[in-house]
């Protein structure tokens, strides 16, 4: 039996950053220790680095490999941040933190390499897969947060191979009058000549939406109209900045009409993306829905709003029936699939095997 092996996992944003480390015991994937870090509070990523294997706790093995995702596109072992005025290299990490392998990826690709591994608790059913499906097929994940994610995945006989995407920035494609309004009101107040598919399917789409809703006439005087004003300028004298697509969540939830018109709006949009990209990659393994908006709106996802338009496909209907469909609700699935990249990269003897390098 082999030894079991620390290694390093993490999850960097503009925010906060998860460092920890894992090892593998009997085949399970268990955390060992985890810090949590303010991102802004630091020069760059090296310096943090080095404090958490710097205070490790005493006779915890240090790694020799890990993994962190970050929030920004990677190339070439290179990454800028999103949100922090960082330029991360890994060979630089390595040569100041002595380890000898460490792999940055996107923070929304990593989640391709835990999807294997997830557990009841950390992902939830939306549609039961069908026994004639092949369960080794290609994979595919969306989720809308900030913006809108997306990333394939296909097996191989050494792991999960992640295939980065930028589907999220495509065209928005109007399927009722209502979206073909909506499309042409929002080009006009964000002053743009093309609408990306994430303006809308996002939650920041979905105050887009919300907003869009609350400047029509029968509207007038209600309670979020000027919190959405407010939203769209970003002002920073409103007291605590109001998170619009939380509050318009939460208004539909205590039966808000008007509300929940938005909300029904923007998660039609929403499955017939998750539709879309089901098609286009043929994602027999499944498809996964994530990011930031899914946990809170996980009654949405499950609703026939959200899984008739992912269905509705004309002639390819059935095979989007028979597709299995989930949701990640844990909220340290990056840093879970950090690990499981971390893993297989300690397994490989520190070899790595990415296509989108």
């Amino acid at each position: 039996m082999v030894a079991p092996t620390t290694f390093l996992a993490g999850d960097l944003g503009g925010t906060k950053t998860l460092l920890a480390l894992y090892r593998t015991d009997e085949n399970q994937l268990r955390q060992q220790h985890q810090r949590r870090y303010i991102s802004t509070e630091w020069s760059s990523l090296e310096p943090m680095l080095n404090d958490f294997i710097a205070h490790l706790p005493t006779g915890m093995e240090k790694p020799n490999n890990g993994c962190i995702a970050v929030a920004g596109p990677v190339s070439h072992g290179e990454a800028e941040i999103t949100n922090l005025p960082w330029s991360v290299k890994e060979k630089n990490l390595c040569a100041t933190t002595g380890l000898k392998q460490l792999e940055l990826i996107n923070d929304f690709g990593v989640l391709i390499h835990g999807l294997p591994f997830l557990n009841t608790n950390q992902q939830v059913e939306l549609q039961l897969a069908q026994q004639d499906i092949p369960a080794q097929g290609p994979v595919a994940i969306l989720g809308a947060g900030t913006g809108l994610g997306m990333a394939r995945g296909l097996t191989t006989k050494d792991g999960m191979m992640a295939l980065a995407s930028e589907g999220g920035h495509r065209e928005f494609a109007p399927r009722s009058e209502s979206e073909w309004r909506l499309c042409e009101w929002l080009k006009a107040d964000l002053q743009l000549k093309r609408l990306s598919l994430e303006r809308i399917v996002s939650g920041t789409g979905l105050g887009h939406v919300v907003r869009w809703r609350l400047q029509q006439s029968d509207a007038d005087g209600h309670p979020l109209r000027q919190i959405a004003n407010v939203w769209r300028h970003g002002a920073d004298d409103y007291p605590g900045h109001p998170d619009l697509p939380a509050l318009a969540s939460q208004a539909a939830n205590d039966g808000d009409l008007l509300i929940n018109e938005a909300l029904q709006l923007w998660l039609g949009a929403y499955g017939s993306a998750a539709g879309d990209l089901a098609l286009q990659e043929l994602c027999t393994g499944g498809l996964w829905v994530a990011g930031g908006t899914a946990a809170k709106q996980l009654q949405g996802l499950r609703s026939k709003t959200f899984l008739e338009a992912f269905r509705n496909k004309g002639r390819f209907r059935k095979f989007l029936e028979e597709l299995p469909v989930m949701a990640i609700i844990d909220p340290e699935a990056g840093l879970f699939s950090a690990a499981c990249r971390a893993r297989t990269i300690t397994e490989q003897g520190g070899k790595l095997n990415q296509v989108d390098r």
